[in-house]
């Protein structure tokens, strides 16, 4: 069963939200909280699965309480996905630096949402393709000069090889194609160099490719 809190100021959003999920045979809603601190203390309280947290709300915000789990190492099982008004709203690329595992619209559909939350806890971020391209150009637009490459010596040249391309958006099936390997294989690379780097999630592999120097900005395609 996964377990889902849901974070928003909104009642009538958390509303439909449960209605939603607690309609699945394989999902439960854990809790429901109305601000950022009242998250926090839920999800240390209740360990959920995952968290679906609004971006805007009073006494501390989507970004600071995402900060603040994903800080937490006894709460390294617990993924945030970030719900926002608009796919390109400006609080995005701060969500993935803050350890988001992925972001949703509100107005997604609903079978998109539900695939989300069983992907987001099977591993996957939710991140497609292009909005993936846009997160990394705006990364690209603010990165500063790449720090030393630490952790990067634990990998072997093919998982670097495969990080950067994971790095400029690619999904495991286009990396896949690009090494003429099966998609299982490219997503074992994918998931190793994560355990070797202690990434999180997909989301933060991208970001350590930037702030590692392995791909620069520019490198697009």
């Amino acid at each position: 069963m996964i377990r889902v809190l849901i974070a928003d100021d909104q009642s009538l959003v958390r509303a439909g939200f449960r209605a939603l999920l607690d309609a699945q045979p394989d999902i439960e809603v854990a809790g429901e909280a109305a601000d950022g601190e009242e998250a926090v203390r839920l999800v240390r309280e209740l360990r959920p699965d995952t968290v679906l947290m609004d971006i805007r709300m009073p006494h501390l915000d989507g970004l600071a309480a995402t900060r603040t789990i994903t800080g937490d190492p006894e709460l390294t099982d617990v993924k945030v996905v970030m719900l926002t008004t608009f796919e390109l709203d400006e609080y995005v690329f701060e969500a993935i630096r803050s350890g988001a595992s992925g972001f949703l619209v509100k107005d997604t559909e609903p079978e998109e949402l539900l695939r989300a939350v069983r992907a987001v806890v099977g591993g996957d971020a939710l991140l497609s393709p292009g909005v993936t391209r846009r997160l990394i150009a705006e990364f690209a637009a603010r990165s500063k000069e790449p720090a030393a490459a630490t952790g990067l010596s634990e990998l072997t040249e093919r998982e670097r090889e495969v990080m950067a391309l994971v790095g400029i958006g690619l999904s495991n099936e286009e990396i896949a194609r690009r090494l003429v390997v099966s998609p299982l294989t490219a997503k074992t690379h994918v998931s190793r160099t994560m355990v070797k780097l202690g990434a999180r999630d997909r989301a933060q592999l991208v970001v350590l490719a930037y702030e590692s120097g392995l791909v620069r900005p520019g490198w697009l395609g």
